[in-house]
């Protein structure tokens, strides 16, 4: 048997189990993200996310689905990961960086009584060029592109944070069935490595409410990169200006698309718990 000490964290409700491995790291990470992602036999969370050293940044993370699928980039999850570096210990920095596997981001960590309250994000640049996203689309973006399902014809704007979306702007999110036409559109063909699906209501021209499909996990409570790319997504459509409040199921995200190109999210991190897994295969 193998005990795996953890800790339960979640951003807005996006919520992770958080492994120190800057002294080692567990064996076949993808099923041991199924194992204890589960939320009735293992802990529970949308995956689990590693912290381990780096060789080019302060720290570097890793992120398992909970289907065990390996992601890139996680918004939410990376708040995480500052609070718990500054929380436990391993570094007494507030400004600090952290390689992921969609590059370096730079973490600005809020300290309030002690302990990481919120923390902004560099996310770096939006990428809206179809190939590199990547989606299969006939022109160089696209941008409100009508996609048929089962559930009639959606239009689609796909943006990359790090890993890829599509937007779809609704008029009545209430009237989405969020599940089964988000299982549909990431699985759809122009996705060769499936993606991420956002349904974005627009409350005024700097409020959007937002809930999404996660590939790989399903719908979650939030999605920072996900609330980025719908942020984009609004700008370049002419829906809201380079400043956007993203309301998720699991609470609020601040974006701004900043002069330099680049992407800041701000949001909270929490702590849940702490425990230790009996793994037994």
């Amino acid at each position: 048997m193998e005990e795996i000490l953890f800790t339960k964290m979640h951003g807005i409700g996006n919520d992770y189990i958080y492994i120190d491995c800057m002294n080692g790291c567990p064996a076949n990470l993808p099923q041991l993200s199924i194992e204890m992602s589960d939320r009735h036999c293992g802990v529970g969370g949308d995956g689990i996310i590693l912290i381990l050293p780096s060789e080019i940044a302060d720290f570097k993370m890793r992120i398992f689905n909970a289907d065990g699928s390996e992601a890139k980039m996680c918004g939410n999850g990376s708040r995480c990961v500052g609070k718990y570096v500054f929380d436990y210990g391993l570094t007494d920095k507030r400004l600090i960086t952290l390689e992921t596997l969609s590059g370096i981001k730079t973490l600005s960590l809020h300290v309030r009584d002690g302990k990481v309250a919120t923390v902004t994000v560099d996310m770096g640049e939006p990428v809206i060029d179809a190939e590199l996203i990547p989606v299969s689309c006939a022109s160089a973006q696209m941008v409100e592109q009508p996609i048929h399902t089962t559930f009639g014809t959606y239009a689609i704007t796909a943006v990359s944070m790090g890993n890829p979306h599509g937007v779809v702007f609704v008029d009545d999110l209430s009237k989405i069935d969020v599940h089964r036409l988000g299982r549909e559109l990431e699985l759809n063909p122009i996705w060769p490595d499936r993606a991420n699906i956002e349904f974005a209501q627009i409350i005024d021209k700097g409020k959007i409410t937002m809930r999404v499909w996660e590939r790989g996990s399903g719908e979650t409570m939030a999605c920072g990169t996900g609330a980025c790319a719908t942020a984009v997504a609004a700008a370049i459509t002419d829906r809201c200006g380079h400043n956007a409040t993203i309301e998720l199921l699991g609470g609020t995200l601040d974006i701004e698309w900043g002069d330099d190109g680049h992407i800041y999210m701000t949001g909270p991190a929490a702590t849940v718990f702490e425990g230790r897994y009996i793994r037994k295969s």
